[in-house]
């Protein structure tokens, strides 16, 4: 079977199966139709080793709530009609996980049916037809956002309900991202120090952890500065080198990582941080801070002393509510867990769990 990237499929699979098969059985159903649920594909990273799993001709099929109750026809025309395969690739699954792998003696096909605001909610724990609020965005994962703007709509003949949907996620309003960027920055300034005194101690192997903590979290910052939704490590540092301009931090965080002694690798993260640093001056969202690295206090490491721009940046949030958060930015910046950031509503109820103040603010 010839290799093809998994939009590619899904929009052929869509255009050249489902659509006719809904032409026929069902022409007066309104329906969207996309590849929006997760997967390599949707960030265009797939490769032949992505076919081993969930991966093959499937996409999802949405209907307004009005045609809800017309959801078991869909599903029964689908299973009926559906071609054992496409362009050589099974469009039945077999084994464990979402869907499996696409396999001719598999019980199931890769197409889902669901009623819009339903998978919306579902998704992401609301549903963005609605609006999206502050908490809407603290509590959605950045992998979430990353999934449903970057995979594809095939068709949106629900009056483009899925379109609008989906454009009203495209990015975080200005004061928001203000306050994840600070929330990103406050976490650097916590750990910047650590990775020298870890050396000094003689703990090479604890400085290092400490270093590649500060690398992830510097991909993940120069990401949201460039307005791209991070996504998960497997792809973190892919979708972080292609940024236009990551090649001198990619190679300063290379240095960082190595296999050098602590002069080197404090030489390669004071280099990242300075021109993340230039980043966030960059977007205009603060005063500039034009950081550059200095002494920490009285002892002989290098930091840039990245509180400074946490605090250039919430000092220009507008919102004083939002001005006035603990700064811990989005969900997955302080819950790195899978089995919460993947179930929407286990991350919104851990989200609205925390208290949005600080103790003893206003």
């Amino acid at each position: 079977m010839t290799f093809v990237a998994g939009l590619t499929l899904g929009r052929r699979f869509h255009d050249e199966v489902l659509a006719p098969i809904l032409r026929r059985r069902l022409s007066d159903l309104p329906y969207a139709a996309g590849l929006l649920d997760g997967g390599s594909e949707l960030l265009g990273l797939d490769t032949p080793r992505s076919t081993d799993h969930d991966w093959g001709p499937r996409g999802q099929l949405f209907v307004a709530a009005p045609d809800a109750a017309r959801i078991p026809a869909l599903r029964a025309a689908l299973d009926a009609d559906l071609p054992a395969e496409f362009l050589g690739w099974p469009t039945r699954f077999t084994g464990h996980g979402r869907l499996g792998v696409a396999d001719r003696a598999g019980s199931r096909h890769g197409v889902t049916v669901h009623e819009l605001g339903g998978w919306w909610h579902d998704r992401l724990g609301f549903d963005p037809a609605g609006g999206v609020g502050t908490a809407d965005w603290l509590a959605t994962p950045t992998q979430r956002l990353a999934e449903v703007t970057g995979g594809a709509i095939f068709h949106d003949g629900l009056d483009g309900a899925l379109t609008v949907a989906r454009a009203a996620l495209a990015w975080y309003p200005d004061d928001v991202w203000r306050h994840v960027l600070a929330a990103a920055w406050t976490r650097v300034a916590q750990a910047e120090h650590l990775p020298g005194r870890c050396a000094e101690s003689g703990d090479e192997l604890g400085s290092r952890v400490v270093a590649a903590g500060l690398a992830r979290d510097l991909m993940r910052l120069g990401l949201l500065l460039h307005r791209r939704w991070p996504p998960y490590d497997k792809w973190l540092g892919t979708v972080f080198a292609r940024l236009p301009d990551a090649a001198p931090v990619v190679a300063a965080l290379a240095d960082a990582l190595g296999p050098a002694d602590w002069r080197e690798r404090e030489d390669g993260l004071v280099r990242a941080l300075a021109a993340v640093a230039a980043w966030t001056d960059g977007t205009g969202l603060a005063a500039p801070v034009r950081a550059r690295p200095r002494p920490f206090h009285a002892r002989p490491f290098l930091v840039l002393d990245a509180g400074r721009l946490a605090a250039a940046l919430r000092a220009a949030i507008i919102d004083p509510a939002l001005r006035a958060r603990v700064p811990l930015g989005a969900v997955d910046q302080y819950v790195d867990s899978v089995d919460v950031l993947t179930h929407a509503h286990r991350v919104r109820r851990l989200a609205a769990a925390l208290p949005p103040v600080a103790d003893g603010a206003d």
